[in-house]
């Protein structure tokens, strides 16, 4: 979908949405929502994933500074620790280019939500992924499509 103006980004949201509509009334008011926050925090990607047995996720993709060359083991643990309500895992892996990855799971009344967070190793960005299942019906399979999406991360075809 396109970034150039909320406006815009909530428009091309509506029309693929009208489609589903029957399928998760809550689905609109999270991609109306999504587009306000991707603008807000400079998002360079705000997706629709789907899958045959699930209901649609919203994806949405940012590349962010990182103060120091902080490690996976130190992120997975800061947020392990910093977990709220509803965190279900938070895992630590590496991705097919061999980016390290931390990977945070949260279920909650109001769907499931996945963060992924790959750091450069170089320690100068961070790129994070999160997508959001208002329902959460299906959530495994929706997961695994981003979950694919996050290991192809190639952090020397980004510039920041």
């Amino acid at each position: 979908m396109s970034l150039r103006s909320v406006e815009q980004t909530t428009s091309e949201l509506r029309k693929l949405l009208a489609r589903l509509r029957e399928q998760d009334p809550a689905l609109e008011a999270a991609a109306v929502r999504a587009a306000g926050l991707a603008h807000e925090h400079a998002a360079v990607l705000l997706a629709l994933v789907e899958h045959p047995a699930a209901d649609p996720g919203i994806l949405v993709g940012g590349v962010v500074p990182v103060d120091r060359a902080v490690t996976a083991a130190e992120l997975r643990c800061f947020l392990a620790d910093a977990a709220g309500p509803g965190i279900r895992e938070v895992t630590q892996a590496e991705t097919t280019r061999g980016y390290p990855v931390v990977v945070t799971e949260r279920i909650l009344p109001g769907g499931a939500q996945l963060q992924a967070v790959v750091l450069d190793r170089a320690g100068a960005r961070a790129a994070v992924f999160t997508l959001h299942s208002p329902s959460g019906r299906g959530w495994p399979d929706l997961a695994a499509v981003t979950g694919r999406f996050v290991t192809g991360v190639d952090f020397s075809a980004c510039v920041l």
